[in-house]
């Protein structure tokens, strides 16, 4: 019988581009998409005015690609600031492209995507303003407009603001059988019920293979929770009886985090009985509910101890209601600067500007040279660029693939669609049904593209240019080339800034996490913020990492050795927290957690010459002969 040869694995940038994200359709976002753009087109189309009805779509688009799960509040920060940011570079840009000439101008592009890249480097809410600046930008130097530059901000905070007036306003599904006042909290509760569902999955995992990757599932469900919880407010503690209560319930999270992780390191599997109780205390915060009697788990180790110990302190928490501390750190302006100004916002800030330069420059060369014949939307090009060129979409060559993909796909089916559809009522209705499927398409680069494109093409024909299917497609794939150039340009000094200054920062708040459990065991909430610290750390730079490998070979090879560096930082934050645990229950450390702790500082210290290697900050290790 012959046996049929396995077929090689895909290459990482090819397997990436092929990933999509998987989980239930979000209908509460479905909707806003539907009640965003169209409607606001609509309007405008009515009162005369589909310039500003166009300015207005593409800034509710752009908000709707932002509006992802999470509470309320948070929503405001992830809509709101890029937004405020898209205004101010539609006016720059309006500015720009109306009093300088073309070498000016590409000056101006180049200067803002320095800024705006290095910027992006700060986070994720960073990073969307800074591309709605300079997507804004572009529109508005290129895009002719009757409005004035001021009018244009407004259009455009107008359609941002409409959609983040829907994300506040409208209840999502079935928020209201969970008790009175829980519609302003429905995913502030999802969020911290995930974190004790966390915890109860790492501790069925201890003792088995699945453990690490459940251990990595609660910190992602312990950062959601931390963010979404401390979204931006008026007032700086929680207000409501409802808003304390969660912030309790996520506090009382973070000793049974503890505890777990201490159990899942040992490797020694636990009863089902202990996975019982985070399990009902995940029921009570989902049902608005009271605890009622928990089961408690042996206490024959430390672990085990801290664990019981926790889950009775949750059922008090849970009953009084009195707040808690979410244990979140603010970062520091010195912080925040030594990010935008350091290893990986320079390298970032400097493919931004090239590429936005770059793209700019072509555009308005092929403008002026009437390449684009009774087309004037040269703006297409720049961006185009913004988008290929951030790594928060993925791998450079992944993005390029997804892109260009989905760019064909979109531009062919509005040109079926364009030929049978009626201007503008069949029009304004496909920006609509375009809208309502952004929050699904976001789950793959390629969907989203095609999403987008159609939705850009309607606004380009109701704004009264002709259909424009075939140009979109020409300088999407010339936008794919700039960015493939530019990405694979030397640059001076090591590559590879953004994984190096991940590490970086893990390495530090690893280092500070264990020197306080060491010199301070007793400060248990400077502990926990400081653990917070250390695996948020860590999973950024376990993603950057991802992307750096993911990426061709001669980009991957610049962050080659850096997972090991990642893997041997988590073996030293994992034993850290047990340490703490250990530390809390008979207030010294026995000799395996010395050995273990000492045996991990060594290997750390003789990584230095690795390609992937970071600067560590020492530790003291005379504190662990205790």
């Amino acid at each position: 019988m012959s046996v049929l040869p396995s077929l090689p694995p895909l290459p990482l940038w090819l397997a990436h581009a092929l990933r999509a994200q998987r989980g239930p359709v979000p209908w509460s976002a479905v909707t806003r998409g539907a009640l965003a753009a169209g409607p606001l087109l609509l309007v405008a189309v009515v009162v005369g005015r589909p310039s500003a009805g166009v300015v207005a779509a593409v800034a509710a688009m752009l908000a709707g690609i932002n509006d992802r799960p999470g509470g309320r509040r948070v929503s405001v920060q992830r809509i709101g600031v890029p937004a405020v940011a898209g205004a101010v570079g539609m006016l720059v840009g309006t500015a720009a492209g109306a009093g300088l000439g073309a070498v000016w101008l590409v000056g101006v592009f180049t200067g803002l995507g320095l800024i705006a890249g290095g910027v992006s480097a700060v986070g994720p809410v960073a990073s969307a303003a800074g591309t709605q600046v300079l997507v804004a930008s572009a529109v508005g130097a290129g895009m002719p407009l009757p409005e004035p530059g001021w009018a244009r901000a407004v259009a455009f905070l107008a359609g941002a603001g409409w959609l983040l007036a829907l994300r506040v306003a409208l209840p999502t599904p079935g928020s209201f059988g969970a008790g009175a006042g829980d519609y302003r909290f429905d995913g502030e509760r999802d969020a911290v019920a995930a974190v004790y569902d966390a915890i109860a999955a790492l501790l069925d995992a201890a003792g088995t293979g699945h453990a690490t990757a459940r251990r990595a599932a609660l910190t992602a469900a312990l950062d959601q929770a931390q963010d979404v919880l401390a979204g931006p407010r008026l007032r700086r503690y929680a207000s409501s009886a409802a808003e304390r209560r969660l912030h309790a319930q996520y506090a009382a999270a973070l000793p049974l985090a503890e505890a777990a992780t201490a159990l899942a390191w040992a490797g020694d599997a636990v009863s089902a009985r202990a996975a019982e109780g985070p399990r009902r205390l995940a029921a009570a915060v989902r049902g608005n509910t009271h605890t009622g009697p928990l089961p408690a788990p042996c206490r024959s180790v430390p672990a085990l101890r801290a664990l019981d110990d926790a889950l009775l302190h949750a059922a008090e928490a849970f009953d009084q209601a009195d707040g808690g501390d979410l244990h979140s750190r603010r970062r520091s302006g010195r912080e925040l600067a030594r990010t935008v100004f350091g290893g990986g916002g320079r390298e970032y800030g400097v493919r931004v500007a090239l590429s936005f330069g770059a793209s700019g420059a072509v555009a308005l060369g092929l403008y002026h040279a009437h390449w684009y014949g009774q087309h004037t939307h040269w703006y297409w090009l720049p961006a185009t660029a913004v988008f290929l060129v951030k790594p928060d979409l993925g791998p450079l060559a992944s993005r390029v693939l997804c892109r260009a993909a989905g760019t064909v796909l979109g531009a062919l089916l509005f040109a079926a669609l364009a030929a049978v559809l009626p201007n503008p009522a069949g029009l304004i209705a496909l920006v609509a049904v375009s809208g309502a499927l952004i929050p699904v398409a976001t789950r793959h680069f390629a969907a989203q593209t095609a999403v987008v494109t159609v939705l850009v093409l309607a606004l380009v024909m109701v704004g009264g240019e002709p259909q424009a299917s075939v140009s979109r497609i020409g300088e999407t794939l010339l936008a794919c080339a700039i960015v493939l150039v530019v990405g694979h340009l030397p640059m001076p000094g090591r590559r590879g800034g953004t994984v190096r200054a991940r590490l970086t920062a893990a390495g530090r708040a690893a280092y500070a996490y264990l020197s306080h459990v060491m010199d301070q065991p007793d400060d248990r909430a400077r502990r926990w913020t400081l653990r917070r610290d250390a695996y948020r750390a860590l999973a950024e730079a376990r993603t950057a990492i991802a992307l750096g490998a993911a990426e061709l070979p001669a980009l991957a090879r610049h962050t080659e050795g850096a997972d090991r560096i990642a893997v041997l930082l988590e073996r030293l934050v994992d034993p850290t927290t047990a340490c703490a645990v250990h530390l809390d229950d008979t207030g010294r450390l026995t000799p395996r957690h010395a050995e273990r702790l000492a045996g991990l500082l060594a290997e750390l210290a003789g990584l230095t010459d690795l390609p992937g290697t970071v600067d560590l900050p020492g530790a003291d290790r005379r504190t662990l002969s205790a």
